[in-house]
């Protein structure tokens, strides 16, 4: 009975230490790869050498291949695809090609790598999808050759009862050929001297010196090619062609440089990581610039000369159809920036991989991002709204007279975050488009321009007023401001006990030449008074009694 009982409790025992044995074989598995041999060609591994975490990993190798030290910087290769007997030759080469892929494909930021042993997701926010995971298998960075993508990994290993150790995975070691031929040194690098690519910084001294050089030669070609452009312009008759040369001679300079600059970087020089992530993204950012703004200076000309053939100098003279025609022209010119703007952000955002660099985390703050731009870009974003609700609803037109408190102006453009209105006497008046539409105007154009104008008199009562409307019409008849002459009026419209007011109305086509009208009939009207008439003009009556006759005879004689 006793044996029986040591045979199940010996079973349960094995059950257990089989399943502790799974479950840390499991463990194990995903911290690191069990290997049964590491580089045994390259012998033992120098004390220099630092494998424990991938931040270590990393920056020991370029510590390493930055003194020269191929052959101890091999260890932090996986060499495993390469037989022992070539490892220790073929590893120092290997090694030397990595350093420079690594020098001057892309800038690396050893500080974001993991300092962990065992590499963990560390996301306080809680946002990335395997935070708190530790990891075995890591992406250092990701670089484009021959028209491909290809990754450099560093991958955990562990020897027998050897502490685990983070190497570059044997699938890079095998593409860093391919990623030499493209990232390695140009053929100017040869004629270097070597006291001059030592590290000072980020860049090599060469650099240092070579790069201040390369911008100046780059913007004088920039300078030749503006000063080309504009050559052409004089050389074009007058027209839409030479207006539009007139205009493209700085971003075409740009464009010019930044494809020049492009050539040089893939065939003739090559530059560190750091220096080429800088011109990477500058060259994005001029190349997008350069391409929006000839874009917008073409459709800028085009409805510059549309304006000028169907409209030309707009006011509320012009047909209510053709200053509607201006306003769509501006809306569509403001549709088409908006366009331009969005493509060339998306265009230097794709370039520089930005999607790619930022990934979940960018997805994850995408709604406090929007929250934030929101807020600081409230007015802006406000004013741009109530842009289009204007070119849309067309409350207004170009051209159009209005009286905007108290002004009297007429609508001169109307832009992203601001309406500019020319005041009668020439001033600007500049009006955010949020604040315009919040508050009430008269259009006087909405309709049409005429306007009715009126002139008030005040003269006696013994006025002729029926003569003076004869006299009215004849000097109103002779003012090319006013039309519809059948529409001339003349009434009595207020009265004192010693006076009369007299109005004349007449109708003008727009507020300029009706003020102007007005003005040239008062004139008459006042000369014809005058010169005729002078009793006509309203005077006091005193009324003087005989009490203060007699007070006025006893003053004389004291």
């Amino acid at each position: 009975m006793r044996v029986r009982y040591s045979w199940v409790i010996f079973a349960v025992i094995l059950m257990f230490s089989c399943a502790s044995f799974a479950q840390d074989e499991e463990e194990s598995e995903r911290l690191w790869f069990s290997a049964d041999s590491l580089n045994e060609g390259l012998g033992e591994v120098p004390e220099e050498v630092e494998r424990s975490t991938p931040r270590e990993a990393i920056r020991s190798f370029i510590e390493l291949t930055e003194n020269d030290e191929h052959s101890a910087a091999a260890h932090i290769l996986n060499l495993s695809d390469i037989p022992a007997s070539e490892q220790k030759s073929r590893g120092s080469r290997l090694a030397m090609q990595l350093s420079s892929v690594l020098r001057r494909g892309e800038w690396i930021n050893i500080s974001s790598l993991p300092g962990r042993q065992d590499a963990l997701v560390q996301d306080p926010s809680g946002q990335h999808p395997r935070a708190g995971e530790p990891r075995r298998y890591l992406e250092v960075v990701s670089l484009k050759a021959q028209g491909q993508t290809y990754d450099v990994h560093l991958t955990r290993y562990k020897v027998a009862e050897q502490d685990p150790v983070w190497l570059i995975s044997p699938e890079t070691v095998d593409i860093i050929p391919i990623l030499y031929e493209k990232f390695g040194p140009s053929w100017i690098e040869q004629y270097i001297p070597e006291r001059y690519k030592q590290s000072l910084g980020m860049l090599q001294l060469w650099e240092w010196i070579a790069i201040p050089v390369f911008l100046v030669l780059i913007g004088s070609l920039g300078f030749g090619v503006y000063a080309l452009v504009g050559l052409v312009k004089r050389w074009l008759p007058p027209g839409m062609y030479s207006m539009f040369a007139g205009r493209i001679g700085m971003p075409m300079a740009f464009i010019v440089m930044a494809i020049v600059t492009q050539i040089l970087l893939g065939y003739v020089v090559s530059f560190s990581g750091a220096g080429t992530t800088f011109f990477r993204l500058l060259l994005a950012v001029i190349t997008a610039w350069g391409a929006a703004l000839i874009a917008l200076h073409l459709v800028d000309t085009m409805l510059l000369k549309v304006t000028a053939r169907l409209v030309g100098d707009i006011d509320d003279t012009k047909y209510k159809d053709e200053r509607k025609l201006l306003t769509s022209l501006y809306t569509l010119r403001r549709t088409i920036i908006l366009v331009t703007v969005v493509a060339a952000v998306i265009y230097v955002l794709i370039k520089i991989e930005i999607f790619e660099t930022l990934g979940t985390t960018l997805l994850a703050s995408a709604s406090v991002a929007a929250v934030l731009a929101g807020i600081a870009g409230q007015a802006v974003l406000g004013n741009i709204m109530a842009s289009f609700q204007v070119s849309l609803a067309k409350p207004i037109r170009i051209g159009d007279s209005i009286l905007f408190e108290g002004q009297w102006c007429y609508v001169e453009g109307i832009f992203y975050t601001y309406i500019r209105l020319r005041v009668w006497d020439d001033r600007r008046l500049i009006v955010p488009v949020k604040y315009f539409v919040s508050q009430p105007f008269e259009n006087w154009s909405a309709k049409s321009a005429k306007t009715y104008r009126n002139i008030v008199l005040t003269l006696h009562l013994n006025a002729d007023v029926e003569y003076l409307r004869e006299k009215f019409k004849t000097f109103a008849k002779q003012e090319e401001g006013v039309i519809e002459h059948d529409k001339l009026l003349c009434f009595v419209t207020g009265q004192t006990a010693a006076a009369q007011e007299i109005t004349f109305y007449l109708m003008t086509p727009e507020p300029m030449a009706g003020w102007v009208a007005e003005m040239n009939v008062r004139e008459k009207l006042l000369a014809f008074i005058r010169d005729n008439h002078p009793e006509w003009w309203p005077r006091d009556v005193v009324v003087i009694s005989q009490q203060d006759v007699t007070r006025g005879d006893e003053k004389s004689d004291h």
